[in-house]
């Protein structure tokens, strides 16, 4: 399974009329946060695909409607603010039309969940101590124990805007990561963790690196991911093939 991910860059490969041509084999789209949502219902639009998204620190405009499901104004047309993606924070989703072949010829959802924003640094929207987002994925909990119990696995995808403390991260305020990030992908193992907010601007910096059996990923700008899970007949992961690139 393919995915495009997108974070905190409007990368003009993805904002273009003929982004089919270079992007159009891929499953689905994985936002993870800081971009408009003009730009997530343009590749919405011109893909065609499944998208997911989280907001992060910045661009939050539509931040309270998704948050709370409802507008500040009664007036506002409620219809304006859908854009076609699917807000996944504080939420699981159980991707029935994208599924995995089990050795015993069934078929297995794509499991996803994620989580907003960043490390509280100057008390702005979207912004956390750590005890607060770790009450946030202790929220998640219940569902991630029904995938476990129905499907053999927590989840296979877990879309932030922050990265796990020490992992990507930096030491200024604004960037450093959550350390309960760290604890959830010790715990519950997911295939990949997929963030954004940390920019990079070296060719050569680290995108990808592996924590026990999840592949933490940085989408700054644009990245194209593949996942082939080897599953046994349970749903649980025997292991995972992922490969990152950034040249397409």
């Amino acid at each position: 399974m393919r995915f495009l991910c997108v974070s905190d860059q409007i990368d003009p490969l993805v904002y273009a009329t003929n982004n089919k041509d270079r992007y159009g084999d891929v499953d689905a789209v994985l936002c993870a946060g800081d971009l408009s949502m003009e730009y997530v219902d343009f590749i919405v639009t011109t893909l065609g695909k499944p998208t997911f998204f989280v907001f992060g620190n910045h661009d939050l405009e539509e931040f309270d409607f998704y948050k709370h499901g409802a507008v500040s104004s009664p007036f506002e047309a409620n219809f304006n603010k859908h854009h076609g993606g699917d807000y996944v924070s504080n939420k699981m989703f159980r991707c029935k039309k994208l599924t995995f072949d089990l050795p015993n010829g069934k078929k297995t959802p794509l499991l996803i969940c994620g989580v907003s924003g960043s490390i509280r640094y100057n008390n702005g929207k979207d912004q956390y101590t750590n005890r607060e987002m770790f009450m946030q994925l202790l929220a998640l909990i219940p569902s991630l124990l029904w995938n476990k119990l129905r499907w053999g696995r927590y989840c296979d995808i877990f879309l932030t805007h922050a990265s796990p403390r020490h992992i990507h991260d930096r030491e200024d305020p604004c960037h450093k990561g959550f350390k309960c990030f760290n604890w959830f992908i010790k715990k519950f193992e997911p295939a990949m963790l997929i963030h954004g907010h940390i920019h990079l601007y070296d060719l050569q910096a680290v995108r990808k690196t592996v924590v026990g059996k999840t592949t933490v990923m940085n989408a700054y700008s644009h990245i194209v991911v593949e996942f082939n899970p080897n599953f046994t007949g349970k749903g649980n992961y025997v292991d995972s093939n992922i490969d990152i690139f950034t040249d397409r």
